[in-house]
């Protein structure tokens, strides 16, 4: 795998971080409201609001943010990129599977949306596991 993949990679998560967490953190009212946005609704279906639990969300995504970030500019360094990759995994993969067992709550296009949206996260996560291949001048 190229350096770039993981640059990729590395800019989506950190990029979705800053906005989920931002996004949760400073106005948690207004995410709770109209996540994911675009006219959807995905969150008033789970459950009451709470701004303690939907700023610590909002904190959880913007700590990870940084660790992204950190991986991106230290790429070389194998140890930082593997503990992004596991810490952005491990929370991926278990958002992934609350969500599974929520997709009975949405219609067909929050469920696939939900559904691609969390795989893809997940995946972006994962391929920072595959070490880059060094280019041999």
């Amino acid at each position: 795998m190229k350096p770039l993949v993981h640059r990729i990679a590395l800019i989506a998560l950190t990029t979705m971080g800053v906005v989920v967490g931002g996004w949760a953190y400073f106005a948690p009212l207004h995410w709770y409201d109209t996540f994911p946005g675009m006219g959807m609704r995905w969150l008033p279906v789970l459950g009451p609001y709470n701004e303690h639990f939907v700023k610590d969300v909002g904190s959880m995504y913007l700590a990870l943010a940084v660790l992204g970030a950190l991986a991106w500019h230290y790429l070389g360094n194998r140890a930082v990129v593997v503990i992004t990759a596991v810490s952005w995994s491990v929370f991926n993969a278990l958002h992934l599977i609350y969500h599974l067992g929520m997709l009975h709550m949405y219609g067909p296009r929050d469920a696939i949306l939900n559904v691609a949206g969390l795989g893809l996260a997940l995946v972006a996560s994962l391929v920072l596991l595959v070490p880059a291949r060094q280019d041999r001048e």
